[in-house]
């Protein structure tokens, strides 16, 4: 079976397009087609005209009111999600189909405070952070679960998120013992309150670290349990 996927993505700070690219060609070996959207306001019209498998949340669009150092930026992009695009997004997961966000995703949408309940997790302003990319160790948790079934520890490249925030009806699914004084820190989420499946992975800063073996297996594996399958 074909799954059908929808990638959001765009922003600031990241090579988005290109990271995008790599992980339509990670997930497309796993029988997943993609439809790219860099223009994410294209990309919530496609979903409002179309039913999809999945949707992948791989963009950095908020107010960009946290810090001066965006000011720069927010002409260009700044983002409120609109009434419509909310509901559709609401929807999607009501009717039993999946979400996956990745990296910057848990920094979307500010203006809505259901994001982080959809999402299952939240970056805490003051609270969350991350060091500069860095090369570490990640495993599975104690947690058993399809999107990381038959899943060996593997190496990435990427920024470790700090602290962030998940919802009580989170269940970890991936953590790193590289974390800042040797903490460990998770890194994937599964989360299923909102009627669908939706994984949050964390990492996903670049090429490199979506393609990674042991990073485009779970990938892989978690996308298509979002879209309603058992990998």
């Amino acid at each position: 079976m074909t799954i059908r996927n929808l990638i959001l993505t765009g922003g600031i700070n990241h090579d988005y397009a290109d990271t995008a690219k790599a992980l339509d060609e990670v997930l497309a070996k796993a029988g997943i087609q993609s439809e790219v959207f860099a223009d994410i306001d294209a990309g919530f019209d496609a979903l409002n005209q179309h039913t999809y498998d999945l949707v992948t949340v791989f963009a950095l669009r908020w107010r960009m009111l946290d810090d001066d150092k965006y000011i720069p930026f927010r002409d260009e992009w700044a983002y409120e999600i609109s009434d419509r695009d909310r509901n559709n997004l609401i929807n999607h997961l009501a009717e039993g189909r999946g979400m996956l966000g990745l990296h910057t995703a848990a920094i979307c949408f500010d203006t809505w405070p259901k994001w982080k309940d959809l999402l299952g997790v939240s970056w805490k302003w003051g609270t969350t952070f991350h060091p500069p990319p860095e090369d570490f160790e990640v495993s599975r948790t104690s947690t058993s679960h399809p999107s990381t079934e038959g899943l060996n520890s593997f190496s990435v490249t990427d920024e470790i998120y700090h602290n962030l925030k998940p919802s009580e009806a989170s269940t970890p699914l991936l953590e790193t013992g590289f974390g800042q004084d040797n903490s460990t820190q998770t890194l994937a989420w599964a989360n299923e309150s909102s009627g669908g499946r939706v994984v949050y992975d964390a990492m996903a800063h670049d090429r490199g670290s979506v393609s990674a073996a042991g990073h485009a297996r779970f990938l892989q594996q978690a996308a298509r349990w979002c879209a309603g399958e058992n990998p």
